[in-house]
């Protein structure tokens, strides 16, 4: 067995997550893309644009990295949940875009700090706004992880499409009708219930 390489693993983790918000916009007309799904209007390519934000805050200013990227929806004079959906004017190349480089800027800190490293996050109250470097990667691992899976949910509504990554649909079957069955018997069990 070799030696585990903590800050590898934490990055694995994160980049497949990264990766998986990614491919849920594959093949996306851009209304599909930016399409309110939930009454709270989730959407894929605001969740990507919320993911750049999260991930240059924690693993960029938060340890004294600032990017240098400009992100107008989270200034003070912002519109509340400006992060979580694209303007017209905002195109999905450029979310895309700055989503990897904030992958970039995000690994580079986290290849050049020990994992002890404490850093300040701005927006918490003061005195209780110190994290450690690897708080901060878990913390964006699992915000990463769970817009993954508001992602599936989204991609799911707008076409059907299914799965965890490329290769990996992690589900029991690709048979329509075997999906058919199982929701009518899950169905069944919630009226029963």
């Amino acid at each position: 067995m070799t030696t585990p390489d903590p800050k590898a693993d934490l990055l694995r983790y994160l980049r497949s997550a990264r990766e998986a918000l990614l491919w849920k916009l594959e093949g996306l007309s851009e209304y599909d893309a930016r399409r309110p799904l939930t009454p709270t209007g989730t959407n894929l390519l605001g969740l990507v644009k919320h993911a750049a934000g999260v991930e240059l805050g924690y693993l960029g200013d938060t340890f004294g990295r600032p990017s240098g990227e400009p992100l107008p929806w989270l200034g003070e004079d912002a519109e509340v949940n400006a992060d979580m959906w694209a303007t017209a004017e905002e195109s999905r190349a450029d979310i895309t875009g700055l989503y990897r480089r904030a992958w970039a800027h995000a690994d580079a800190t986290v290849e050049a700090l020990p994992l002890d490293t404490v850093g300040r996050v701005p927006w918490w109250p003061s005195g209780r706004d110190e994290v450690t470097l690897h708080h901060a990667v878990v913390r964006v691992l699992a915000d990463t992880q769970r817009h993954a899976g508001h992602a599936d949910i989204v991609r799911e509504l707008v076409d059907g499409k299914t799965g965890m990554d490329r290769g990996n649909t992690s589900l029991p079957s690709d048979d329509p009708v075997w999906w058919a069955g199982h929701r009518a018997r899950v169905e069944r069990a919630a009226r029963d219930a």
